[in-house]
Parts: C-alpha cells; sequence; structure tokens
C-alpha cells in the first residue's frame, strides 16, 4: 500500500472533512486558516490520490428498523474437489450479494472471516443463518456475538 505524504493542513482538513462530510470549503477554510480555493486545491488532491474514498450518509440501524447487530466469526471448508471454485473466492462473491453483511474481515487464527450483521430481530438473524450463512458450500463453522450497547462507534481514522 502506498503511504501519501499528509502535512498537518491535509490532517486538519481530513478531520474537518470526518466530522462533518457537507462541511463548505469555506467552514473548513475558516477552522483551518486557509482560503476556500486552497482547501478545495487541497481536498481534490486528496481525492485523486485516494486519500479521501467517497462521501457518504451514515445511517443509524435502528431508525431504519434494523435494530441487531451480530458478529459473526466464519471458519470455510479448506478442502474441496479440484473442479470447484476456491472456498475464499466462492464465499467472498456470496458475501457481496448478501445486505446484512455490513463489514466483512479476512482473519488470521482460527477462524476465516469476521462478519459485521445488521438485521432487524433475532428472527431475521435466524432467517439469515439459517436460509444463506450455513447453506453456503464453503462455510464449515461458525460462532455468534450479538452486540449488547455500543460503546463507541465511529467512522474517522486518526489522522
Amino acid at each position: 500500500m502506498e503511504n501519501t505524504a499528509l502535512d498537518k493542513l491535509d490532517r486538519l482538513i481530513l478531520r474537518s472533512l470526518q466530522a462533518d462530510g457537507r462541511a463548505t470549503y469555506d467552514q473548513i477554510g475558516e477552522a483551518v486558516n486557509l482560503s476556500p480555493s486552497a482547501v478545495l486545491r487541497r481536498v481534490k488532491r486528496l481525492e485523486d490520490s485516494g486519500v479521501i474514498d467517497r462521501y457518504v450518509a451514515l445511517v443509524k440501524p435502528a431508525k431504519v428498523g434494523l435494530g441487531l447487530t451480530a458478529y459473526l466469526n466464519v471458519r470455510l471448508e479448506k478442502n474441496t474437489e479440484s473442479h470447484k471454485r476456491n472456498p475464499m473466492d466462492l464465499f467472498r462473491a456470496s458475501v457481496m450479494t448478501w445486505p446484512e453483511v455490513v463489514e466483512c474481515a479476512a482473519l488470521t487464527g482460527e477462524m476465516d472471516y469476521l462478519l459485521r450483521l445488521v438485521v432487524a430481530d433475532m428472527a431475521h438473524y435466524s432467517r439469515f443463518i439459517m436460509d444463506t450463512l450455513l447453506k453456503h458450500p464453503s462455510v464449515q463453522d461458525c460462532k455468534s456475538s450479538f452486540v449488547l450497547d455500543h460503546v463507541k462507534a465511529t467512522t474517522a481514522v486518526p489522522v
């Protein structure tokens, strides 16, 4: 992975955008002591270099009827017949189509993947596990943990 050199002003701009992605260049410029046009040039450079990946609206799951968050550790089958696709490739492709999975990370250690699921309730969770995840040909085992309370949740990275 390539690192992009960031100076103090770039970091201040990034912090400002992470706090409020809808802040105007005027507002950011005032906060970092730059003209709006200078902020625009820096933001454009950060976008072009891939430091800024995209802009999104953050939706509170509970406000849209998704009141249950679960983390699933998933172990995949290691042995497949030679004519089948690689189990990891097959699983990764499937995960991309499952709307309940809002995050998927490949892991070291005993389990292969960690999934974060956001679902309406326990019935929705059960349907996903029984009808989707455990029926997937690559999945050998899964272990679930349910979120009781969100102690810290941020999308901001420490720049």
